[in-house]
């Protein structure tokens, strides 16, 4: 079991744009082939903050749609960080959650079984599971596009001495790269 971030990211370290979009992920193409599906069937849990969480219902339109929700993520428990009250995805598995993320990934890997627990974003909510040495994996699909501006793909210092590379392919335009990350000293 690991805690892996799986997150497409601009080649200059954005995840979202400065208002939180996505578009500029949806015009790159995958040369036909779905890494997602593959990395999801060994999900047995996800984070994610409210910000994605929120997109999700807006992009998909999910609390009117709610088989957009359950279509890629079944009914995998998921848990929220969030400082508000949000709307609930009807028949969605979800737990609303804030504060510090160690007690939770002890329910999270609780309820992931033998699977793996998949931190979805953002960066800062990935970053603190790196700080608290939670984070095994970083999985980035590096798109060909720059923003700018926007959410950092993962708003910490973490140097070559903790991560190591362990998986570089092409993907259609993407380039996947994946990292292991080491305890901090």
């Amino acid at each position: 079991m690991k805690t892996q971030y799986y997150s497409a990211t601009t080649i200059d370290g954005f995840i979202a744009d400065e208002n939180n979009s996505l578009d500029w992920l949806f015009e790159v193409d995958q040369g036909g082939v779905d890494p997602f599906t593959g990395f999801f069937t060994g999900v047995g849990a996800m984070a994610m903050g409210s910000t994605t969480y929120e997109w999700i219902i807006a992009h998909d339109d999910a609390l009117a749609h709610p088989e957009k929700w359950h279509e890629p993520y079944g009914d995998t428990p998921t848990w929220i960080f969030t400082h508000r009250d949000l709307p609930v995805i009807p028949g969605a598995n979800l737990h609303f959650v804030q504060g510090d993320v160690a007690p939770v990934h002890r329910d999270m890997t609780a309820a992931a079984k033998d699977k793996n627990v998949w931190i979805i974003g953002g960066g800062e909510l990935a970053g603190q599971f790196a700080d608290q040495d939670l984070l095994d994996e970083i999985i980035l699909g590096v798109t060909p596009v720059t923003l700018g501006r926007g959410s950092p793909v993962l708003p910490r210092r973490l140097t070559s001495s903790r991560l190591t590379l362990i998986d570089a392919r092409p993907v259609g335009q993407f380039a996947y790269l994946t990292y292991t990350l080491a305890k901090s000293s």
